[in-house]
């Protein structure tokens, strides 16, 4: 069985577990207890075959940056992802893109950018139409608002990888 690693990196408090959490268990976190690391293991099937996915949740970016270099060159798949009720967040995965482009030496790196807590409409802080434009401007990324609290996309995010 064929072994895919996704590596999801984010600032701190942008819901990183909780999504995680809730594709891998189908349980949503309501508190928030900060990550220094957690490993998930879920069984996938991809273009008919079965595959599995070690998907590492980190710590947010401002915290072990050390550690972070490490997961980049070790990760397949990155998932960046920030809180749409929160615009600083959004700013710092630009740089979050480009070191994880300058460890691979590569701009052509699977990336999925990642809206989360779009069930907050009312208190938005990121449009959809930034996230989008962001994400274009990667080229190769794709992009999804989603919701850890009722599961709104979770799935699509990580098939997508």
């Amino acid at each position: 069985m064929r072994e895919y690693r996704l590596v999801v990196l984010g600032s701190g408090g942008v819901g990183k577990s909780a999504l995680t959490v809730q594709f891998v268990q189908s349980v949503f976190v309501e508190r928030y207890d900060p990550t220094i690391e957690d490993s998930y293991r879920k069984q996938v099937e991809v273009d008919t075959q079965q595959c599995m996915l070690e998907i590492l949740d980190t710590a947010g970016t401002e915290q072990f940056t050390a550690m972070r270099d490490l997961y980049m060159r070790n990760g397949q798949g990155f998932i960046l992802v920030y809180s749409i009720i929160a615009a600083a967040t959004f700013e710092e995965l630009r740089d979050l893109r480009q070191q994880i482009c300058n460890i691979k030496d590569s701009r052509n790196v699977p990336i999925v950018l990642v809206g989360n807590k779009c069930d907050l409409e009312e208190e938005r802080r990121v449009s959809y139409e930034m996230g989008e434009r962001l994400a274009e401007s990667w080229a190769s990324a794709k992009f999804f608002e989603t919701s850890a609290r009722t599961r709104i996309r979770v799935d699509d995010v990580f098939n997508e990888l």
